[in-house]
């Protein structure tokens, strides 16, 4: 699932491409969706809310999308070929003069008013990549429910939007914290710091890298990496799947980076 860097980049590419654009031409093929013509109208801006996409009209309109597992936009020039998968799997075509954006796979494709984005959107925490992220509320957020795991607490976008499971597992490694860790036993802020400053240093790369080697193969210390070495103390890596349908994550660590609570405590004693 796309996360909160890869939607970050995605509304950079949208927006440098059709803000301040008039839309000559639109087709939505989604049945909620399939009389309505934005044409005429201005994009303003596109813009993230976590792993949300925001396209911000003329004349009050916001266009609501959401990739979840699989779905993209795609920019194309006039007469380019399109690429992003077949025709059938098309959800909306918003054309200007110079490009046109395809979302192919939208599971979310919905027209709102501006001044209520916050009804798709309202409900999600403090947004790890945004300026004004509240870190403190993040973390009061997930300290509200101590006895959740760190894995649950850092997936749920209602605590901090953003994370995805990628960074879930990849930050639960690097501080050391067995999946099923209760936040209670957890130092909160430094994961909801990590988090972000993982996100952030990936903003600009076409790859999510937690190792700082940007190569095939080397780019993460244990997700996908089930049954491979530990790339720190050579322990087998396992895998398991965490959390209630339909929440549920397939979820990577080591054992002995990553020891469970108890024996943890037997160790530092």
């Amino acid at each position: 699932m796309p996360e909160g860097d890869t939607v970050w980049r995605a509304c950079k590419r949208l927006d440098q491409a059709l803000s301040g654009q008039e839309l000559i031409r639109t087709d939505f093929r989604v049945p909620a969706l399939a009389t309505t013509d934005l044409s005429g109208r201005t994009v303003l801006e596109v813009v993230p809310r976590g792993k949300h996409l925001l396209m911000r009209m003329s004349g009050g309109v916001t266009v609501h999308s959401h990739f979840r597992m699989d779905g993209s936009w795609h920019l194309y020039r006039p007469g380019e070929r399109w690429r992003g998968g077949p025709d059938h799997q098309v959800r909306a075509v918003l054309e200007t003069a110079s490009w046109i954006a395809v979302g192919y796979r939208l599971p979310v494709l919905e027209l709102v008013q501006t001044d209520a984005e916050e009804s798709v959107v309202g409900h999600l925490g403090p947004d790890l990549l945004s300026p004004s992220f509240d870190r403190a509320q993040a973390i009061a957020n997930i300290e509200a429910q101590p006895e959740q795991t760190i894995s649950e607490a850092l997936l749920d976008q209602r605590n901090l939007a953003g994370i995805g499971n990628f960074y879930r597992v990849e930050v639960c490694f690097l501080l050391g914290l067995h999946p099923w860790r209760p936040v209670s036993s957890v130092d909160v802020p430094a994961a909801v710091d990590l988090s972000r400053r993982l996100l952030k240093a990936n903003l600009r790369n076409g790859t999510q890298v937690s190792t700082g080697i940007n190569k095939p193969g080397q780019r993460t210390w244990v997700f996908e990496r089930a049954g491979k070495a530990c790339r720190r103390c050579g322990s087998t890596i396992l895998f398991d799947t965490i959390g209630t349908p339909p929440r549920e994550r397939v979820t990577h660590w080591c054992p002995t980076c990553q020891p469970a609570l108890e024996d943890a405590a037997t160790i530092s004693s």
